[in-house]
């Protein structure tokens, strides 16, 4: 998206666009995944990790934002200072509001928590989907949020109870924030910090209370809509769509794709155009594109669906 898909700046000697025409640093602050399918670590319990950053097509810009950063062990797969901060700033924003938003929408009663059964399915789910978190860690976690003054077992939907369940996701977010800044600054100064001249410090307890967030999001929303039927029907639908545009080529692509569909090498290439495509689609153009190219919902076989 950032070097290519983004038409806002074109090369002057080929005429083709080069995306946004960022700096290294920018691109390299956006880099979650630093490494190709080929090469992704293992996640922290040891198990394969399927996230992954680099395409091979993509390994020219890549190599050239990582060019003459430290290599050798993990330090040519590690994320850049900017892009730890983001990293973690991504897992708090959702670890708490995904919780928020449970709440909101009576999906949870953060009560529940106090059955010690219902909190190990939570530390249980956490571990699965994030390969980390040992039960007493997470357990200790539970304790010390249930302990905050504004820690909300019940929520009865009044105006006074959403401003204390939104005051208490504010100070959760100050929490995180504060402690990762301090041990950060207590291990490496001050600052100014870029690239790859410090790494951001996160406290134990810190990551804990974010994993158990996110184990809690994961165990009341995110799992329970992965079964869902309608999740499932979408999905299927995605699928199909991208399948269907790389069956019919240049007449199923926005005229902006097609050059890159003429231009690629291979099958693996054309799929990824096909994918790029449909990854540009609003919900409601995504939907009428696969009445277009698939047909109506109810006449769609593909999957068993």
């Amino acid at each position: 998206v950032l070097t290519r898909l983004e038409p806002k700046s074109v090369d002057p000697t080929t005429g083709a666009s080069v995306g946004l025409n960022l700096t290294r640093a920018s691109l390299d602050a956006a880099i979650k995944y630093p490494w190709r399918e080929s090469a992704a670590p293992d996640r922290p319990d040891g198990t394969p990790s399927r996230k992954f950053g680099v395409y091979e097509d993509d390994r020219p810009i890549f190599d050239w934002v990582r060019n003459a950063l430290p290599s050798g062990g993990t330090r040519d797969r590690a994320q850049s200072f900017e892009a730890q901060v983001m990293d973690m700033a991504d897992d708090i924003s959702y670890s708490v509001h995904d919780v928020e938003d449970s709440v909101v929408h009576r999906q949870l009663s953060l009560g529940i928590l106090r059955d010690a059964g219902q909190a190990r399915d939570v530390f249980d789910h956490a571990r699965a989907w994030y390969g980390r978190g040992e039960q007493d860690e997470l357990a200790a976690a539970l304790t010390r949020l249930q302990a905050e003054p504004n820690w909300p077992d019940e929520y009865d939907g009044s105006h006074g109870a959403l401003a204390r369940l939104k005051d208490f996701t504010s100070q959760l977010i100050g929490r995180f924030c504060s402690a990762a800044i301090d041990a950060t600054v207590a291990a490496h100064g001050a600052g100014p910090h870029t690239r790859h001249s410090a790494d951001l410090v996160v406290p134990a307890d810190t990551l804990s209370e974010i994993l158990l967030l996110k184990g809690i999001a994961v165990h009341f929303l995110m799992a329970p809509r992965e079964e869902s039927q309608t999740y499932r029907r979408q999905r299927s639908r995605i699928e199909e769509l991208v399948h269907a545009i790389a069956e019919r080529g240049d007449e199923a692509l926005d005229s902006h794709f097609v050059p890159a569909w003429r231009d690629a090498a291979d099958d693996a290439a054309r799929m990824r155009v096909a994918i790029d495509q449909v990854a540009s689609l609003t919900d409601k153009s995504a939907y009428d594109w696969h009445h277009k190219w698939v047909g109506s919902p109810s006449s769609s076989t593909r999957n068993g669906n």
